[in-house]
């Protein structure tokens, strides 16, 4: 699928878009990093940046947790390395939120 052709204003509109977004991402990153938000309120939020951000960014951003132990975590719950908060079922939440809150 070819990318639309857009105009210099419609470009830097999408490239500002882009960048709050990543910003108000790294934002929610650093809330649960501090313990400000929890695992249970991100994965339960109607957010938009929060659901879609991807489950190994999410066990990344808890204290301990790192790209080795995320990796581990998803494969053994069967969570796809790709998957975003959005798309994780009912069990896969509850599987993620027993595993993390030991």
């Amino acid at each position: 699928m070819a990318l639309p052709q857009l105009t210099d204003v419609q470009r830097k509109q999408a490239l500002e878009k882009a960048a709050a977004a990543r910003h108000a991402r790294a934002e929610l990153r650093e809330q649960i990093k501090k313990g400000e938000k929890s695992l249970e309120s991100v994965l339960n939020s109607d957010d938009p940046i929060a659901s879609r951000m991807k489950v190994s960014t999410l066990i990344e951003s808890l204290p301990g947790y790192g790209k080795a132990k995320a990796a581990k975590i998803m494969e053994e719950l069967g969570i796809s390395a790709t998957r975003r908060v959005q798309g994780l079922g009912v069990r896969q939440r509850e599987q993620l939120l027993e595993q993390l809150t030991k």
